[in-house]
C-alpha cells in the first residue's frame, strides 16, 4: 500500500504535527530520557507524548532502549531512518531563520 502513496504525502503522514518533529529535532541532539523530552517540549502533555513517542517508534523513525531497574529507566533515540530527516529539519530551521530576517520578526 506504502507504494501507491505520493512521496510527499507519505513523508508529512510520518511527521504530521508539531510534536513529532520537535520529538525528532530534540533527538538529533542524542538520547532522552522520557522526562528530558517531556521538560524540552514543556507544555506537551505526557498522553500527547507518549502516544507521538510510540508513533514515531511505530513507524522506526524512533526506538527505545529499556534498562531493568529501580525505577525502570528508558532511553529514545532516533533510528538510522529517523536521523535521515535530520537535512530536512535542518533546511526547516533555516528557512525559519530566513522568515524571521525578511519579516523582522
Amino acid at each position: 500500500m506504502v507504494n501507491n502513496i505520493c512521496p510527499v504525502k507519505l513523508t508529512l503522514s510520518l511527521i504530521s504535527n508539531k510534536w513529532k518533529v520537535l520529538i525528532i529535532h530534540e533527538l538529533l541532539s542524542g538520547k532522552k530520557r522520557y522526562g528530558q523530552l517531556e521538560r524540552s517540549l514543556n507544555p506537551i502533555t505526557k498522553k500527547v507524548l507518549s502516544e507521538n513517542l510510540h508513533e514515531l517508534e511505530e513507524s522506526s523513525l524512533i526506538g527505545r532502549k529499556v534498562y531493568c531497574g529501580k525505577p525502570i529507566k528508558v532511553e529514545y533515540y532516533l533510528t538510522d531512518l529517523g536521523l535521515s530527516l535530520k537535512p530536512i529539519l535542518y533546511a526547516l530551521r533555516d528557512w525559519g531563520d530566513t522568515y524571521k530576517k525578511v519579516n523582522n520578526k
